[in-house]
């Protein structure tokens, strides 16, 4: 499945802020240092996951970013939210624009299938998931 950057981005950001140790704030150029994602573009991502109260920021020394709430409350899915993302229930991945099940393309069945599935997961899977080492899908 295809993911915009910004969600890609986004992922990586705060997956990564995930492993990190203890609840220190993070800056967002040492965030985009380890993701390697571009500082700025990093910053605007930021402040839509602040916006959403997935983080909190806090200005001047020893200040950065860090988690409004418990890992195991911020699944992917409110990441996905947070910057935007949605899966379209109806975009033809064969290139036909939109379809449904009255006028299917040849792929629409399981494209159905997937963003089912990619849904679902990214409704369960969590940040405490991927802290801990256990975001496999099963």
């Amino acid at each position: 499945m295809f993911l915009p950057q910004t969600v890609e981005y986004s992922l990586r950001a705060m997956a990564q802020m995930a492993t990190l140790p203890g609840d220190a704030a993070v800056r967002t150029k040492d965030l985009a240092g380890k993701t390697k994602v571009p500082v700025h573009y990093l910053s605007k991502i930021m402040r839509h996951l602040v916006a959403e109260g997935l983080l909190e920021s806090e200005k001047g020394r020893g200040g950065g970013f860090r988690f409004a709430r418990p890992l195991k409350q911020i699944s992917f899915a409110d990441i996905l939210k947070a910057v935007g993302f949605e899966v379209e229930p109806n975009r033809c991945a064969f290139g036909w624009g939109k379809c449904n099940s009255k006028q299917p393309c040849v792929l629409h069945a399981a494209v159905v299938e997937l963003n089912a599935n990619f849904r679902s997961w990214a409704s369960r899977t969590t940040l405490y998931d991927i802290a801990k080492g256990d975001a496999a899908m099963p």
